[in-house]
């Protein structure tokens, strides 16, 4: 026990350090997935882009934590290989989409650069620029959702027991300040005009470049850590992962909620604030600039409404309850946008209580339902799932905004994409009254505090 006592995760400072390093890495994620957000109009214009071509390349992120599973393989992964290897797999094949992405949007590429020819062969319906920034994005889906899922293992491998759902609020924090980032900057580098275009998107591809070299980093005091408490990865546990121990997560009837309603709540917001800088110029006239000003209110609002929600808690626990109020939230805000002219401003505020509270209870409360041996796993079941909903709904917003407004007008009508949300903020709903339902009754914990008494 004393050699535990010891242990670098024993040391306040040290863990919020690692929470910093690899909250780096989540916020440059996260940039460069919300930096397109702001540019969806120049985009349209330098490279003729329709609206279905902008949620195609939204959706492909998700395509292969959907369709080929990645996030359940790369979680299974996780636990049987370990943090370093399979952390710093998965962050270079996102560092290689990001910047394959960026190649794409580049002067040089559309001048008839390597790999053009081979991207103008095939699919003629298809701009070279399209096909080459939907690989790069399928790349950079490959890695970054399985490395987020590396994250959360690391704050419970660092933080169980110690204000863990804090922690996470702070991961949250990490990731929505990586959006704010994204939204005040990229629209001010490319320039009203786009000339900066490729350069906006080159910048975000080097700062996941940068988050790379923060988790080689990482990787060190990981690694020490290990040493210092005899932990092997490989076996730190008797039991051997098997495929089976899906299917045993999986009759969890609590486990399923929170999977359904992390899809839901996650495709209402996240395929939102894609379209959001777009959909408030088109109905209130603002400039790319201000509606990506707009927009960042929901990031930066989340940064710091997330800890604080995750400290009541760890403390107070009542997570099922917090996952009920912040669905609420979601479905009135989206109605409020489809149905009425109030200023966006207060809408987007009260989002962004609602991207607090859910994620705060929601991720944290895993460890009341899955063993930690297993916690890999769990995690990636739920963000390959919520990449269905991640991959599907921008696609299915951009088909509806081109069936509701034929011939791509200047200025777009909104109100059957922003009812589309609303109805994923009732399944929402739904799905967090039956997880509290079920954890009355089978007595989980999924409502009570998070520290150790």
């Amino acid at each position: 026990m004393n050699k535990l006592n010891k242990a670098l995760n024993d040391s306040p400072l040290l863990r919020w350090g690692v929470l910093i390093l690899v909250g780096f890495v989540l916020s440059v994620n996260y940039y460069f997935y919300d930096a397109f957000s702001t540019l969806k109009d120049l985009l349209l214009k330098e490279f003729n882009f329709t609206n279905t071509d902008y949620g195609l390349f939204v959706s492909f992120y998700s395509i292969p934590n959907t369709f080929l599973l990645m996030a359940i393989i790369g979680g299974a992964i996780l636990d049987r290989f370990g943090i370093r290897r399979t952390g710093f797999l998965f962050i270079f094949l996102m560092t290689l989409g990001a910047l394959l992405t960026a190649y794409g949007a580049s002067d040089y590429y559309s001048a008839g650069g390597a790999g053009y020819n081979l991207m103008s062969s095939f699919l003629p319906n298809y701009s070279p620029e399209l096909k080459m920034m939907l690989l790069g994005r399928f790349f950079f889906g490959l890695g970054a959702e399985t490395s987020i899922v590396v994250v959360s293992k690391i704050l419970v491998k660092w933080f169980k027991g110690k204000n863990l759902a804090l922690a996470f609020g702070l991961k949250v924090g990490f990731g929505r300040l990586g959006t704010f980032a994204a939204l005040q900057l990229s629209p001010v580098v490319a320039g009203v005009d786009g000339t900066g275009l490729s350069t906006a998107i080159w910048l975000a591809g080097v700062l996941v470049l940068i988050g790379l070299f923060a988790f080689m980093i990482y990787m060190l005091l990981d690694a020490k850590l290990d040493k210092q408490i005899n932990f092997n990865e490989n076996a730190q546990e008797t039991e051997k992962f098997s495929w089976g121990d899906i299917g045993v997560i999986l009759t969890n009837r609590a486990f399923v909620y929170i999977v359904l309603l992390c899809v839901t709540f996650y495709s209402a917001v996240f395929p939102f604030v894609s379209y959001a800088p777009d959909f408030f110029a088109d109905k209130f006239g603002y400039t790319a600039i201000q509606s990506g000003q707009v927009t960042s209110l929901l990031p930066i609002g989340t940064a710091f409404f997330t800890p604080f929600f995750g400290f009541i808690i760890d403390r107070y626990g009542k997570s099922a309850t917090a996952m009920i109020i912040g669905s609420l939230i979601v479905l009135a805000v989206h109605l409020t946008f489809a149905f009425t002219t109030l200023s966006p401003y207060v809408p987007v505020i009260f989002l962004g209580i609602a991207f607090s509270l859910v994620p705060a209870a929601m991720w944290p409360s895993m460890v009341r339902l899955v063993k930690e041996s297993r916690i890999g796993t769990a995690y990636g079941i739920m963000y390959s799932v919520q990449n269905l909903g991640l991959w599907g709904i921008p696609l299915l917003a951009g088909i509806i905004l081109d069936k509701t407004n034929p011939g791509n007008p200047e200025v777009a009508d909104y109100t059957a994409t922003m009812i589309m949300f609303a109805g994923l903020g009732l399944l929402g709903l739904v799905f967090s009254l039956l997880l509290k339902f079920d954890d009355k009754r089978k007595g989980f914990g999924v409502e009570l505090p998070l520290n150790k008494k």
